[in-house]
């Protein structure tokens, strides 16, 4: 296995973005992966045009995988300064101990009494708690910052199979979190 970077790219709509690129869609369980391309030659099967590969053997024969994700808050971001701008802003922290703010919010809907609980106040905790969602770290959840901080970005080797997020993924969701939260803020304050 060549270990190739595991590499998401957000759009407001992928399609759109897709019919910029010669393609080729990925292969999941004999269908087409939802997000995964190739914009590179690949084997294809000439009726479905989906690559003949399996997405999880794909890097054994140097494929590159990119995944484009749909992530619909980006439409309402106007432009780049925008976006820049909601990204610097500091988030409004304690929104995330109210369910009926949470459950609007982009990843943690349906996730409010652990976010109640462990009270993020930065990217980098917010990350984490997006992390022990996932099932290998769950484990964490009752756990104090400084112990969450020193272990959830380890990998698990108990099992291989027990989906976790990578550290650069959960920071990127975390930001896109933080995106959400301005934009939400912003939101309710121009309807006042």
């Amino acid at each position: 296995m060549t270990n190739l970077p595991d590499i998401d790219i957000d759009f407001a709509d992928r399609t759109q973005a897709l019919t910029l690129f010669k393609h080729t869609p990925a292969k999941l369980k004999e269908r087409k992966h939802n997000t995964g391309v190739y914009f590179h030659r690949v084997p294809s099967n000439p009726f479905t045009d989906i690559c003949t590969v399996e997405h999880t053997d794909a890097d054994n024969h140097g494929f590159f995988k990119l995944d484009l994700l749909n992530v619909s808050i980006y439409k309402d971001v106007r432009d780049d300064d925008h976006l820049n701008e909601l990204m610097e802003r500091e988030p409004i922290w304690e929104l995330l101990e109210h369910k009926d703010f949470v459950d609007k919010v982009f990843h943690l809907s349906g996730h409010d009494s652990l976010l109640k609980q462990l009270k993020p106040t930065s990217v980098e905790q917010l990350a984490a708690t997006l992390a022990i969602i996932r099932p290998a770290k769950r484990h964490l959840q009752d756990k104090g910052w400084q112990t969450i901080m020193k272990e959830v970005w380890i990998k698990p080797l108990n099992d291989n199979k027990a989906y976790y997020f990578k550290k650069a993924h959960a920071v990127s969701y975390a930001m896109v979190v933080v995106v959400h939260m301005n934009l939400l803020c912003e939101q309710l304050h121009s309807a006042y």
